[in-house]
């Protein structure tokens, strides 16, 4: 049997009583453990590494979407919410479902199904007992990214450019360039190194994301990538991006 993995963060006890009687009546999650507010939400996300997170967004100090924002890895999300405003504001997240306060068993049901469904069908989470979790980044897993009013939740695997801009970064998928405040070095760090390319001092790239590798100047290769953008990859890492790609 499938099993979830899952974690509640909400303030109101009310409220994740309410969850948790619910999740009781599905034997494929395994609830690891709850927290009142995102501070104490975060510490049991590191610790407990869930597959799905049942999200209140309207917390005191820090929302929910706060929380997001300071996870390096962010699990499947449900967002749980009294507020048909902040439901509808939900999609624009990204979040995989939202559940509108008192929560119905039904449409519980059904928003479970569908988080089987995805685990099953797309690989959206890798679920076993006996899964480790390492610290770099699955091309599957997905972050969670905040610039000005906009948000997304974007998968690894759909990046194809990371580039420095001041003391931030710039993140490059689909038709978004936001910046998050990041450096380049710490986003490396949790990247999968097979498809991740150190181009030079400023930019890292997707190599599933590369259309065509010029022959440039003093021994320099050119990177046209599939969105466009043109990334020159300096001498030495020219050499060793060869040597990846056996060129």
């Amino acid at each position: 049997m499938i099993t979830l993995k899952a974690v509640i963060v909400e303030d109101s006890r009310l409220a994740r009583n309410e969850l948790k009687e619910l999740i009781k009546t599905h034997q494929e999650i395994e609830l690891l453990g709850e927290a009142e507010n995102v501070d104490e939400g975060f510490k049991l996300i590191n610790e407990t590494k869930p597959d799905l997170l049942f999200l209140d967004i309207n917390m005191p100090e820090k929302d929910g979407f706060e929380l997001l924002e300071m996870l390096d890895d962010v699990p499947i999300t449900i967002f749980t919410t009294a507020f048909d405003e902040y439901a509808i504001k939900s999609f624009e997240y990204n979040a995989f479902d939202y559940l509108l306060k008192p929560i119905n068993q039904k449409r519980f049901s059904k928003s479970i199904e569908k988080v089987i469904e995805s685990a099953t069908k797309d690989s959206e989470i890798k679920i076993s007992a006996d899964e480790t979790k390492e610290d770099v980044l699955n091309l599957d897993k997905q972050i969670f990214i905040k610039d000005g009013e906009k948000c997304w939740l974007v998968k690894i695997q759909d990046i194809t450019l990371f580039e420095i801009v001041g003391n931030y970064t710039r993140v490059f998928f689909e038709n978004n360039k936001p910046l998050i405040y990041k450096s380049l070095a710490q986003i490396e760090e949790k990247l999968p190194s097979d498809v991740f390319f150190r181009a030079n001092r400023q930019q890292i790239i997707n190599i599933h994301h590369v259309k065509k590798v010029i022959s440039w100047f003093n021994g320099k290769l050119k990177i046209e990538m599939q969105s466009g953008e043109e990334i020159e990859i300096s001498r030495r890492q020219s050499y060793l991006f060869k040597e990846q790609l056996s060129f």
